[in-house]
């Protein structure tokens, strides 16, 4: 009996550490580092026919990892104003209270340290490289200098986010092949749609501020016509790793539903606007993004997954 009351207590003791580490935790974003990591991993698989050395999956995961994290950080440090002003922001670390911007800027600057360094002895100079400038591109471009200047900030500054699977890529290869800057285009193409979508619900708050989100700035409709315009790309687009024979049928199938859910998405959006409606367009671009990788992933393997089976019952 003491034993289990024992065992009950143990989390509450450590509730002041979770209590305490949980600011860190928020401050790296960890549901879109999720989507980072995710899509380079599927840029780490699909660069090789074989296995990802185990080696190299760990440490270019958690470098990755830990610079997206990083960049993420750096974001809330420098938009520390912005976000104590907007609803969906202020109850973030910092603008709540949680951190001082001086912790919060020395965590940030050791995730980036030891990204790169895991990087570099662990992986190659190429990838650590190519890190350190998307996380340079996020954290200081884009959120200093295009975010308040230009409509466009999310178009140009998505070359940063895109770039994951490139860094998945040269993880396992050493070098940027076509079919990586395939993945980059994928995921560039996709930025603007999945964004705009949040913009649009969030127009209010990002004109208070002085943002120049595209709603802001050209208005609901000129933005949805832009979002349909994207999706109906980014649909072409995903078309190009089956024309390429990167990948075949399965892959092919997948994406034609993927994209005809998300045109569905962006044609209903532009004809008859909610901001319900847009949260569900945001909602599915992120489903959208992960499931469009698993089938890259999937498509990757099924033949040396059929082999495998055929081998066994056969």
């Amino acid at each position: 009996m003491m034993r289990a009351v024992a065992t009950l207590r143990w989390p509450l003791s450590l509730r002041p550490l979770r209590n305490h580490l949980e600011p860190y935790f928020e401050l790296t974003k960890p549901r879109v580092v999720s989507l980072i990591a995710f899509t380079a991993v599927v840029g780490m698989f699909l660069a090789t026919s074989g296995f990802v050395p185990v080696n190299i999956l760990v440490l270019a995961t958690l470098g990755i990892s830990l610079a997206a994290g990083s960049a993420a950080a750096f974001n809330h440090i420098l938009e520390l104003r912005v976000d104590a002003s907007m609803a969906r922001t202020r109850a973030r670390p910092l603008p709540a209270g949680k951190l001082t911007p001086r912790r919060a800027i020395i965590f940030a600057s050791i995730l980036a340290l030891l990204a790169v360094t895991i990087l570099v002895f662990g992986v190659n100079t190429l990838t650590a490289a190519l890190t350190f400038l998307s996380l340079i591109g996020y954290s200081v471009i884009y959120t200093l200098f295009l975010k308040p200047a230009t409509p466009q900030n999310i178009v140009i500054g998505g070359a940063a986010g895109a770039a994951p699977p490139v860094l998945g890529w040269t993880a396992v290869t050493g070098n940027v092949d076509s079919d990586a800057l395939l993945l980059f285009l994928i995921v560039f193409v996709w930025t603007p749609p999945h964004f705009w979508s949040l913009a649009l619900y969030r127009e209010k708050e990002y004109a208070k501020v002085g943002i120049p989100m595209l709603p802001v700035t050209h208005g609901s409709e000129f933005t949805r016509l832009w979002i349909l315009l994207y999706t109906i790309l980014l649909a072409a687009i995903t078309l190009l790793p089956f024309a390429t024979r990167m990948s075949g049928l399965l892959y092919l199938i997948g994406a034609l539903a993927l994209n005809a859910g998300f045109i569905a998405y962006a044609l209903k959006l532009y004809r008859h606007y909610s901001d319900a409606l847009a949260r569900k367009t945001f909602g599915y671009s992120i489903r959208y993004l992960a499931a469009l990788f698993s089938l890259l992933l999937v498509d990757h393997y099924r033949n040396g997954v059929t082999a495998a089976v055929q081998s066994v019952f056969y």
